[in-house]
């Protein structure tokens, strides 16, 4: 996504240059086949934006309408087909998370209770304008998770998704939206835990001096469901990110400095793990 505003989005370039935002996804590659952690857009998106996101949407994201970046494109070239992805874990339905749902149809969509219930019968304005029923027109097979669970780093209620023995955990972040999720991921070399929006900008997990750009900040508490559960969850983030730096990777969905370290560091190391994961832009 491409809006306008880079120094404020971004803290660097013009104040009318576009800036970058990605949409940073995860494919597991799992004994029980492919399990996708986000989306993004996806190939619907791409030929009709207008009607699949919005006119508003566009304008304002100046999303890149690239088929040769939806997820499926990108599991093509791993050399998979879109039904070897059996489970899909979304942190959220917005629609710059959930618009690829609809290319992996046989896929299982694992989703908290609340979240669901907001996209099926959305209550406020906020609500009607994220989440887009063109999404899962194609009546996904869903797996409806209540909150409930075991502790984990200091978060509650934490569950892993069913067949994974453990190793992919839905961890609650509610705020953004009613039903947001962090989702921890178990590889040999360690915790990835992808916190989807529940943070915009890299500077924001900085233990010290934690910081985000003002138009990332304002954008952060104008679109959240409850502003004071997101800044309680951000706060745990940066102390799960500074007590457990060796143990827990912490990353979120729209950066691309965080996409960029991550994918040089899949690239450079490739671990055979159980469960390895792939970053996607």
């Amino acid at each position: 996504m491409c809006p306008r505003g880079a120094r404020l989005i971004r803290g660097v370039g013009g104040y009318l240059e576009r800036a970058e935002l990605v949409c940073h996804c995860l494919l597991l590659e799992t004994d029980r086949g492919l399990i996708l952690v986000d989306t993004g857009l996806g190939t619907g998106d791409i030929d009709d934006p207008r009607g699949r996101l919005g006119a508003v949407f566009c304008a304002v994201t100046g999303p890149k309408l690239s088929r040769d970046e939806t997820a499926l494109a990108h599991v093509a070239r791993l050399g998979f087909n879109r039904d070897d992805v059996r489970h899909i874990v979304p942190t959220h339905l917005d629609l710059d998370h959930a618009g690829g749902l609809s290319d992996f149809p046989a896929a299982t969509v694992h989703i908290y209770d609340a979240e669901h219930a907001a996209a099926q019968l959305p209550r406020t304005i906020h609500e009607r304008h994220r989440y887009r029923a063109a999404h899962w027109a194609h009546k996904p097979k869903w797996a409806v998770h209540s909150l409930d669970g075991e502790r984990w780093y200091g978060f509650d209620a934490v569950r892993a998704v069913p067949g994974t023995d453990g190793d992919v955990l839905l961890v609650p972040l509610h705020g953004h939206t009613r039903g947001h999720c962090g989702v921890a991921v178990k590889t040999s070399a360690g915790w990835l835990l992808h916190a989807g929006d529940a943070y915009f900008f890299h500077g924001e997990m900085d233990p010290v001096a934690p910081r985000c750009t003002p138009g990332l900040a304002v954008f952060q508490r104008q679109v959240a469901f409850d502003d004071g559960a997101r800044m309680r969850n951000q706060a745990r983030l940066r102390a799960l990110a500074r007590d457990h730096a060796s143990e827990v990777k912490v990353f979120c969905a729209h950066s691309p400095e965080e996409l960029a370290e991550l994918a040089a560091r899949e690239t450079a190391s490739a671990p055979p793990a159980r469960t390895r994961a792939s970053a996607l832009n």
